[in-house]
C-alpha cells in the first residue's frame, strides 16, 4: 500500500473512504476537492470534504481516523505526512433543496473514490454563487463544466427550481467565453 505522504488528494480520499466503509461509514467527496479532481487540479484545494451520508457518530469516524494516524484539530482531521486536511460535514447529501442524484465511483490504487457526479459538482459550486454571490464558486462550476461532460439541461432545470434562472444565464455566458 502506498504511504500517505505519497498519496494525491483523491488517492487519500479513496483510502479514507474505504477505511470508513469497512466500519459501515458512508462518505462522499464534495466541495473544492471534487472540483480539483474534475479539473485535473486546475483548481487546488487542500481540504477534503467527505460528506457523512450515513449520519455516523463523530466518535466512530474519529476512531477510524485515529487508527489511520490522523488527529482531530477543531473540525478537521490532520495527518503529519500530508498537507491535506479532512472534514466530515453531516448529510444529507444535497445541492440546494434537492438530494444528489448520482454518485460517481472511480477505482484507484488506494481504494474506491466516491464523488459527486460532474453535474452535481457543478450544482454544488453554483449553490455558493447562487446563494452567497461567491464568484469563486461560479468560476469553479465553469471549470468543471469545461473539463467534464455535464448535463446542462439538468442544471438549467435545477436552477429554475432554485429560482436562480438569471444566475444560471450568467453561468451559461461564462461557459461560452
Amino acid at each position: 500500500m502506498k504511504k500517505i505522504k505519497s498519496m494525491s488528494q483523491v488517492e487519500l480520499a479513496a483510502y479514507v473512504q474505504d477505511s470508513l466503509q469497512e466500519e459501515g461509514i458512508q462518505v462522499v467527496l464534495s466541495g473544492g476537492s471534487a472540483v480539483s479532481f474534475y479539473s485535473s487540479n486546475k483548481y487546488v484545494s487542500k481540504d477534503l470534504d467527505l460528506i457523512n451520508t450515513s449520519f455516523s457518530r463523530r466518535s466512530k469516524i474519529k476512531a477510524v481516523m485515529e487508527r489511520l494516524g490522523f488527529h482531530e484539530q477543531g473540525r478537521y482531521f490532520i495527518h503529519p505526512e500530508t498537507t491535506f486536511f479532512i472534514e466530515f460535514p453531516d448529510g444529507p447529501l444535497s445541492v440546494g433543496e434537492e438530494p444528489v442524484k448520482e454518485i460517481s465511483e472511480f477505482q484507484l490504487s488506494t481504494g474506491t473514490l466516491r464523488v459527486l457526479s460532474p453535474t452535481d459538482c457543478v450544482k454544488d459550486r453554483l449553490c455558493a454563487y447562487y446563494f452567497w454571490n461567491d464568484l469563486q464558486g461560479l468560476e469553479q462550476a465553469v471549470l468543471v463544466a469545461k473539463n467534464r461532460q455535464v448535463d446542462l439541461k439538468e442544471i438549467k432545470r435545477w436552477s429554475r427550481v432554485e429560482e436562480k434562472e438569471k444566475e444560471f444565464n450568467s453561468f451559461r455566458k461564462k461557459l461560452a467565453i
